[in-house]
């Protein structure tokens, strides 16, 4: 008797597309929905809805739990994700959660009731423990961070991610070589156990090598949110407190955006008067004025690897690993040299 599997591979296409035609669903061209017809036609498969059936079409799902509802920064890893699977013949099931919701319970959740063959964690915690991931029994990859403050040992857990301190070192860095002293810092928290944590070290050892000491009053902070609106409105308090700076980091282009507008709205002209710089490179950064220099991630590349490592494990080929990528400086037009 044919699985979908068979089926897919003598229409020549995904797992995932034949699920598709035998669910009628309207997103398969027709062309593929011929093909996998007429396979099913000449082997004369009947689908049913026996475990066994549902057991077998799910044998082929991976799951992806993606951590920040509204973070505009995952869209392209999740295409990504999304295309390298269907191409290796496995149906990605995705779920959304907070960003301050447990991503390892989430995934063990799904684990269960969907008969994952593995999960790809697209943002979370950087601080897992041995304990915590026991509940996830399936190959996993973190994607976008790694586990740098945990206690996991390296063959415990795959990881994606560019060096998220580094990666502040280097943009706040490009604004003291452009003559700043008094740089701000907007984050989401400085000890979230997360990227925001990991970015905030890096700002911090940019100053202290340049021997800028630290202001607390220049640390401005929106409660644990990469939101647009946070960020604005987080910027504005900020302003109340202090303006003594001609430069400001934001941990995320997104939080920049929302920080433009409010030094816009009080007055100050981006670079002229604030330079502005952040990590990330989302498409909507390229387009707003001026556009946001920022130190951009490959996010293409870090799905890719992500589901590369992933069906490496899951297919016998290797174990866990640790990528980290490497980010790229795009100059835009928010920093302004001083001095």
């Amino acid at each position: 008797m044919l699985t979908i599997k068979d089926i897919a591979r003598l229409a020549g296409v995904s797992v995932s597309t034949v699920s598709r035609v035998l669910n009628d669903r309207p997103d398969v061209s027709e062309e593929s929905r011929g093909r996998v017809r007429a396979v099913i036609a000449e082997a004369n498969y009947i689908p049913n809805n026996t475990a066994r059936d549902l057991v077998r079409i799910n044998s082929e799902a991976i799951g992806l739990i993606v951590r920040g509802v509204q973070n505009p920064f995952f869209t392209d890893i999740i295409h990504s994700i999304e295309k390298a699977l269907e191409a290796a013949g496995y149906t990605m099931v995705m779920r959304q959660i907070g960003s301050t919701d447990n991503e390892l319970e989430a995934g063990a959740v799904m684990q269960r009731e969907k008969r994952l063959r593995g999960v790809i964690f697209l943002g979370g915690r950087s601080n897992y423990t041995p304990e915590e991931v026991e509940r996830v029994t399936v190959p996993f990859v973190c994607c976008s961070y790694t586990n740098s403050g945990g206690t996991l040992d390296a063959a415990q857990y795959s990881s994606v991610s560019i060096c998220d301190e580094d990666a502040a070192h280097a943009a706040v860095s490009r604004l003291i070589e452009n003559g700043h002293r008094r740089i701000a810092v907007l984050l989401a928290d400085s000890d979230d156990s997360s990227i925001s944590a990991l970015r905030y070290q890096g700002y911090c050892r940019a100053l202290a090598e340049h021997d800028i000491p630290l202001r607390q009053e220049l640390v401005f902070s929106t409660d644990n949110s990469f939101l647009i609106e946070d960020a604005y409105r987080a910027m504005a308090a900020g302003l109340k407190r202090s303006d003594d700076f001609t430069a400001l980091f934001a941990i995320a282009d997104d939080m920049a955006i929302g920080a433009m507008r409010a030094l816009r709205e009080h007055g100050y002209e981006i670079p002229h008067d604030v330079s502005v710089v952040a990590i990330d490179g989302i498409t909507v950064s390229e387009y707003i004025q001026p556009m946001l220099s920022t130190l951009c991630q490959p996010k293409e590349e870090m799905g890719a690897k992500s589901v590369e490592l992933l069906l490496d494990m899951i297919e016998g080929r290797g174990g866990h690993r640790q990528v980290t990528l490497a980010t790229t400086f795009r100059t835009g037009a928010s920093i302004r040299k001083i001095g």
